[in-house]
């Protein structure tokens, strides 16, 4: 009987560790949103950009430290927006989350296209036993000129919008590339989901089973990859790879996960 007993106590514990393994980790994104993707005439030059580590769709928010690097790029030029960067406390649409993140504001001065980016403090993931580090950015365009969009920011890896990344209807396909240190990753796996607070969102969107959560397409020999975003509102596209060094915790040196993330926002015809 104690034979029988250990036997069954033993299945079961493999058979949770099976159903533990089996589970889809919910996918981290670097986020970069501004208040408003195109400037026009009219509109408020003050752009205000919150920076938050998310997962976008299940609205699941992780305490952001202040990034290493805070900048826009501009006719080829790169600015330092470090200094400008404010921490900011929020909830969870639910009201059961809090967490931290940063925001700032920024004055559009002249016509063309301002990429902004982070390259984030990097992010312990006891889940996943490595550290998280996610360079992000997003292109706001002002004043009807349309000009620098599709260059790349420098950073050790990022994608390249193909695509214009600003004016899209929804259904529109976006095209990327994914660069690691200024070279086209061949297949990179691309994960891409929904930011679920967008102010577009009538309802919040429930997904019917994990692997709606997080869309997943995989990049050409080129490292080329699309998508046809089916809702207005912005997308989050990351691709991850493994960096070349490694970071200690606790004493013990560990992988790096690099990811390319890359924000565009989408509108409904109307």
């Amino acid at each position: 009987m104690r034979i029988k007993h250990l036997f069954y106590s033993l299945m079961i514990m493999v058979s949770a560790a099976i159903v533990f393994t089996c589970v889809p980790a919910s996918a981290h994104f670097g986020t970069i949103i501004p208040s408003k993707d195109i400037i026009s005439k009219d509109d408020n030059k003050t752009i205000n950009l919150q920076v938050k580590f998310i997962h976008p769709m299940e609205m699941h928010y992780m305490e952001m430290l202040k990034p290493k690097q805070f900048g826009v790029v501009y006719d080829g030029k790169k600015t330092d927006l470090l200094d400008t960067l404010k921490e900011a406390k929020g909830k969870s649409p639910d009201q059961t989350e809090k967490y931290g993140f940063w925001t700032a504001d920024y004055k559009i001065r002249k016509p063309g296209d301002y990429i902004f980016y982070i390259e984030p403090t990097p992010y312990w993931e006891p889940a996943e036993d490595i550290f998280i580090v996610h360079y992000t950015k997003v292109c706001v365009n002002a004043l009807g000129k349309e000009e620098g969009w599709d260059k790349p920011v420098g950073l050790e890896t990022e994608i390249i919008p193909m695509t214009r990344p600003y004016g899209l209807w929804t259904g529109n396909l976006f095209t990327g590339q994914v660069l690691l240190k200024g070279k086209p990753v061949p297949f990179a796996e691309v994960e891409i989901e929904y930011l679920n607070e967008s102010p577009e969102n009538k309802s919040i969107i429930t997904a019917p089973s994990g692997p709606y959560v997080t869309q997943v397409v995989k990049a050409d020999s080129n490292g080329i990859f699309s998508y046809a975003m089916p809702k207005a509102g912005w997308w989050g596209f990351a691709a991850l790879n493994e960096a070349g060094w490694k970071l200690k915790h606790d004493g013990k040196e560990k992988g790096v996960e690099i990811g390319a993330v890359i924000w565009v926002h989408t509108r409904d015809m109307k």
